[in-house]
């Protein structure tokens, strides 16, 4: 059984007004002083933004219960510096992103100037672990096709700086902007894919191996393969949904390489066109078919990609709670268009991020 972890970027807030507040280092200090050796939580790019971390999981219910109980904890912190956590993957209030106070940091902003506000978005990151690197790339070759499914799942950021964009997803949009994001070529080994990542490090475009934002990549700190598609995601459950299927995808795509059967050969301008028609419009309306690169209703694709990994679900014994949490999010339509309806309902963005707040923990 794969172990899986969770990274997931939370919006810190007003309790009342929705907006943005800068005060990730005090939750931080905060947090410190509860637990000195905490590792749930850390600091992101801007001062906005908080990460949580989960341990690796066998099982998707502890998984789940871990998650909940970290966004809890996270909104206890908040509140007791006066603010509140929420899942959301893009601002619906106009808003300025305070950059956080590390060298790091300091050099994205010199090096990518104003492109660096576009990073003032909220991932959710899944590490499911493999044996080794060869593994893990013959892992990588093989999701491309199926990751822009996980990003329709996970759409979670229709409004972005006081307007609705018309995506699901408008996270992704911003974020492909980077110089390294976005899908990949084939790889066809661990020995060509560090050829690459130390050539893309050796042009001086990006720092280093962690500033690597392809969809999916070996993670730079764990043996796991890292993918990076998706939306923070409004409720726990759907994070789940999308890491459960996440594992599922990992364990097929090795079962696949170790019976010699190829990955599918989509050039990357197939597989940007894919990852945008999810990002515009999530479970709404067609989806590009995984294996045939052309239109099909998303539900159709969501069911071919439980078609695909049916024995893996069936292995880890996640097949059921697939099935539950899919039929749930079908009904809701997910985040974008859960955000969506409370503007319909309240007239109010602010009263959107308020909402979600609550949404948030549960």
């Amino acid at each position: 059984m794969r172990t899986v972890g969770v990274e997931e970027e939370l919006l810190l807030v007003h309790p009342d007004s929705g907006e943005p507040m800068s005060r990730a280092a005090d939750l931080l200090d905060r947090a410190a002083r509860d637990d000195p050796g905490q590792a749930v939580f850390q600091k992101e790019l801007f001062g906005q933004m908080l990460e949580l971390a989960t341990s690796p999981q066998w099982d998707m219910a502890d998984l789940g219960a871990e998650i909940v109980r970290c966004r809890k904890e996270a909104a206890r912190l908040a509140g007791e510096i006066g603010c509140a956590v929420a899942a959301l993957a893009t601002c619906p209030l106009p808003v300025t992103p305070a950059l956080s106070a590390h060298e790091r940091y300091r050099w994205m902003a010199g090096r990518f100037g104003s492109a660096t506000l576009d990073k003032f978005v909220c991932g959710c990151h899944v590490h499911v672990s493999v044996e080794s690197d060869e593994e893990g790339v013959a892992v990588l070759d093989r999701l491309r096709p199926w990751l822009p499914v996980l990003r329709a799942l996970s759409a979670n950021s229709p409004f972005w700086q006081g307007r609705d964009t018309g995506y699901a997803s408008f996270r992704s949009r911003l974020w492909s902007r980077g110089p390294s994001a976005g899908p990949t070529e084939l790889f066809g080994s661990a020995e060509r894919y560090r050829r690459r990542v130390a050539d893309m490090v050796a042009s001086g475009v990006i720092l280093d191996m962690g500033m690597v934002y392809f969809d999916a990549r070996l993670a730079v700190h764990y043996p796991t393969v890292e993918i990076r598609v998706a939306d923070v995601c409004l409720r726990a459950e759907t994070t789940v949904l999308v890491a459960t299927l996440a594992r599922a995808l990992v364990e097929t795509a090795a079962r696949d390489w170790r019976a010699g059967r190829p990955p599918l050969d989509h050039s990357v301008s197939m597989l940007r066109l894919a990852s945008w028609q999810a990002a515009r419009s999530g479970l709404d309306q067609d989806l590009l078919d995984p294996v045939t690169m052309r239109p099909r209703p998303a539900v159709d694709v969501v069911r071919s990609l439980l078609a695909h990994t049916a024995d893996a679900l069936a292995a880890s014994g996640d097949a059921v709670g697939v099935e539950e949490a899919l039929a749930q999010l079908l009904h809701s339509g997910g985040g974008a268009r859960e955000q969506r309806s409370f503007l319909e309902r309240t007239g109010s963005l602010r009263d959107v991020v308020v909402e979600c707040v609550r949404r948030t923990q549960g």
